[in-house]
């Protein structure tokens, strides 16, 4: 779900058809929705009303993210799984995932902005934090922060085999995130790169993740399957957002069903191993897998 510090009402995201952008006012409503259908976890996405170089909007302990997790433990406590992405891409004016020097990111200084994320997400009550950067060391660091804070119990969904994919492009309209300069391929991976991927859980596993996530999911089901078999912790698979809005595009143009396209993609995802699946399509899968 994503929470906009600047909206007044539900912004509809414009490639991504049946999502908004939500206020915080309207959170509370649309996770209670949510919950009554039986989904008992959201993944909060955070759009700030204020951008700078070092993406100090993502670790402030008013921000958007951090309101919305106090508001949503209130009022749902342990009925209700908060999970919070760990990133700076949408809070910093140069659209990456990091602090840049000289035209680059930064890795091991962006690891100390994470680990102040992550420990702010914690304090506001946050269940699991999900560090999506792809910093080396990500995970260690974060782990290392929380227990030191006293938060040994927030668990970690860790971006582990984040490719550097063309289906995030309708999220980086929804959450404001499109890199100003060049692109992401020197910190996350190259799709063709299996045995990297493999690698890069084996890592995070060792470095304290407590879930590991393959994403995106539909062309990567031969990653999530060998995961599966090869790591003794939840495998989690991110639908995302350019194969919900191929789904949504074809369904409007009366190309596919999409009842049935979705039913057989979560299926097939589910088939190859993951144990959690994260997608848009959640409320609408809900009813149509209940009957079948």
């Amino acid at each position: 779900m994503f929470v906009d510090e600047t909206a007044k009402s539900p912004m509809p995201i414009n490639s991504m058809p049946g999502c908004f952008r939500y206020p915080l006012a309207n959170l509370v409503d649309e996770v209670r929705k949510t919950l009554e259908l039986g989904i008992k976890a959201v993944l909060l996405f955070g759009v700030p009303s204020y951008k700078d170089e070092m993406g100090s909007s993502a670790f402030a302990e008013n921000g958007i993210v951090q309101r919305a997790v106090r508001v949503l433990k209130r009022e749902f406590s342990d009925d209700l799984v908060v999970m919070t992405d760990v990133c700076m891409c949408q809070y910093t004016t140069h659209g990456h995932c990091g602090i840049v020097k000289d035209g680059r990111v930064d890795n091991d200084s962006t690891l100390e902005v994470l680990k102040k994320i992550a420990i702010s997400h914690a304090q506001a009550g946050a269940d699991f934090v999900a560090p999506s950067s792809m910093m080396d060391g990500q995970v260690r660091a974060i782990r290392e922060a929380l227990d030191d804070a006293g938060f040994k119990d927030v668990g970690i969904m860790a971006y582990s085999a984040k490719f550097a994919s063309c289906f995030y492009g309708p999220f980086r309209e929804a959450a404001d995130s499109r890199p100003r300069f060049g692109d992401r391929k020197s910190y996350q991976m190259g799709y063709g790169r299996q045995l990297e991927a493999l690698r890069e859980m084996e890592l995070d596993v060792m470095e304290g993740a407590d879930i590991i996530m393959v994403k995106p999911a539909l062309a990567y089901l031969d990653i999530i399957c060998i995961a599966k078999s090869k790591f003794d912790v939840p495998i989690a698979a991110y639908n995302v957002s350019g194969e919900y809005s191929m789904v949504k595009a074809a369904a409007q143009l009366g190309w596919i069903d999409e009842r049935s396209a979705v039913v057989e993609i979560l299926t097939a995802i589910k088939r190859a191993g993951a144990d959690l699946i994260i997608t848009y399509h959640a409320r609408e899968a809900v009813s149509w897998l209940s009957q079948l």
